[in-house]
């Protein structure tokens, strides 16, 4: 069974074309993203998915009420028939309607050591707290602001000189690893929710 993905955004893809790359190398197996939604008109996260032939749809959020809004996000979700909806950069939040109807079916990325530095610009958050460690997080989203039980992170040392930039750089390069592997482990049946405990198998 071929697992069907819809991807939110807002804004350059660079998740978006990691999850790609992953699908097109067979490392994401049995999968294909169906569509791609963006809140923003010029996000360039919409060329990309244009450019790898898969439909990319713009929702002005300026024509919808708030309610209207996620029933729209609902509609085009239910006609791509999706299976998990991922959101990648997409800076705005889930309305319960959203969450209810695929409840444990969506992934967000988030750059930082979840329950720390919520919200956004985590990595300035970070660097100005003065960590030595941060990171990223690949969680499923429920109604909370990230909040929903966690799949997989990976820490990313701070170091001598580092600025919010570089360590920005760097937490992105381990996104670009860590969501396609939380997305295969999903697509291959091997994530079970415990509580808030995410169980991984191999």
């Amino acid at each position: 069974m071929t697992v069907k993905i819809a991807v939110l955004v807002s804004g350059r893809g660079s998740n978006l074309q990691a999850v790609m790359d992953s699908i097109d190398k067979g490392y994401i197996k049995n999968a294909t993203i169906n569509v791609v939604i963006s809140n923003k008109a010029n996000a360039y996260a919409l060329e990309r998915a244009r450019n790898h032939g898969i439909n990319a749809v713009f929702l002005d959020p300026g024509e919808y009420g708030r309610d209207e809004y996620d029933k729209a996000i609902l509609n085009v979700l239910s006609q791509y028939d999706t299976d998990l909806l991922l959101l990648a950069g997409y800076f705005r939040i889930l309305g319960n309607e959203i969450i209810k109807a695929y409840r444990n079916r969506i992934m967000n990325i988030h750059p930082s050591l979840l329950p720390a530095f919520k919200g956004l610009h985590a990595q300035k958050q970070a660097f100005e707290y003065g960590v030595k460690v941060a990171g990223c997080t690949v969680h499923f989203v429920d109604e909370g602001l990230d909040s929903g039980p966690i799949i997989l992170q990976k820490c990313v040392p701070v170091l001598t000189g580092d600025t919010e930039e570089t360590l920005t750089a760097r937490i992105l390069e381990q996104e670009h690893v860590i969501y396609p592997e939380a997305i295969r482990l999903f697509t291959e049946g091997k994530l079970k929710i415990e509580g808030r405990n995410v169980v991984t198998g191999t």
